[in-house]
């Protein structure tokens, strides 16, 4: 510790952070040892995500995890939270609701838990309301900045921000992707994972990321550019775990094949069955992407014969939505059409297929 506090003082050092999670003890016991300020791991990912995050659910979902963060080191520390303010690690929900007691900082952390439910039961009426409609979702998970922003915006021609910035990506984005009449997907950007993900984060994010878990299909996106690759798998499958995603049918998508070492990307292609290369930045691949995920999803169209009732025209017009109808006959009080719808409709037309 000696030697730290040495360094410090040789190189005019002001902050001191550690890869690892501090206790709040740890924290303090550091901070009068070197004399200097101590930043963990969770307090710098919870800065940078408090920066990044610009919607009101995302706002509300990282003010939850900074005030579970800091609410026992209030305790600890016994001194006023303005102490804090200024500097990286520190931005915060606000320095007037820091410097309240902890009465008051777990009111509010009870008022933000209402709000994100309430966000989340919102979340879950659109999600019924995309399940009505047939279309399957598939969601983007992956490392931060593995390319799961500029793959989304290549998939759907969507704007989201695009940057090679950590966690740019803080609330979900849900966009349409059509493969052809009647056959279309809802694709999800999600946030990017890191090693050891701070647990209050994955508590706090938990209504964003059951767009994950109640997803048909993970795109499990990989910067195959990059060192360290089965490292950051591991991280993702662990975060994917945790929330309760492991079990989900997931393809792996090998990103940046632009920028790899085409030796290196044939190596990793071989180990990883399965795996789908691609560029989203060039392009590259994602036609063939797309067909083995219509295929995962049985997107794949059929031409089929049903016959209704000439009176059920709600049946009638679910067949013109979901596909597309080749002729259209009536005759003695019933129609008969032939269509091309998917596979995975299939079996809601049982009745009627002839």
């Amino acid at each position: 510790m000696s030697e730290l506090k040495a360094l410090c003082a040789d190189e005019k050092i002001e902050l001191v952070i550690f890869d690892e999670e501090l206790s709040p003890a740890q924290q303090r016991n550091l901070e009068k040892e070197i004399e200097r300020k101590t930043l963990d791991r969770t307090q710098l990912i919870l800065d940078i995500f408090a920066r990044r995050a610009r919607t009101r659910e995302g706002r509300l979902q990282v003010e939850l995890a900074q005030l579970d963060y800091l609410l026992p080191r209030l305790a600890g520390r016994g001194v006023l939270l303005s102490r804090l303010g200024g500097g990286i690690g520190t931005r915060g929900p606000g320095e007037t609701k820091l410097e309240t007691d902890r009465r008051r900082i777990r009111q509010r952390i009870q008022s933000v838990r209402r709000e994100i439910e309430h966000v989340r039961r919102e979340r879950l009426t659109r999600r019924e309301a995309r399940a009505r409609r047939d279309a399957p979702v598939v969601a983007l998970v992956g490392y931060t900045n593995a390319g799961k922003s500029t793959l989304f915006n290549a998939l759907t021609r969507g704007g989201a921000a695009v940057s090679d910035q950590l966690f740019m990506t803080l609330d979900p984005l849900v966009r349409k992707v059509r493969l052809g009449p009647g056959r279309e997907l809802m694709l999800v950007d999600t946030v990017g994972f890191v090693r050891k993900l701070p647990h209050p984060l994955v508590a706090a994010f938990r209504a964003t990321l059951e767009e994950v878990v109640e997803a048909d299909l993970l795109l499990h996106v990989v910067d195959a550019s990059s060192e360290g690759t089965p490292e950051r798998e591991a991280a993702v499958d662990a975060v994917l775990d945790e929330i309760g995603a492991g079990e989900r049918p997931s393809l792996l998508v090998l990103n940046k094949a632009d920028r790899a070492d085409p030796e290196r990307l044939r190596t990793m292609v071989e180990a990883r069955a399965g795996s789908v290369p691609v560029s989203a930045l060039t392009g590259e691949g994602l036609d063939g992407l797309l067909e083995r995920v219509a295929s995962r999803l049985e997107l794949a169209p059929r031409r089929v014969t049903l016959r209704f009732a000439a009176s059920d025209r709600q049946g009638i017009a679910r067949v013109y939505s979901a596909g597309r109808v080749l002729s259209h006959e009536e005759e003695d009080g019933q129609v008969t059409l032939e269509a091309e719808l998917p596979e995975r409709a299939l079996p809601r037309y049982r009745e009627s297929l002839t």
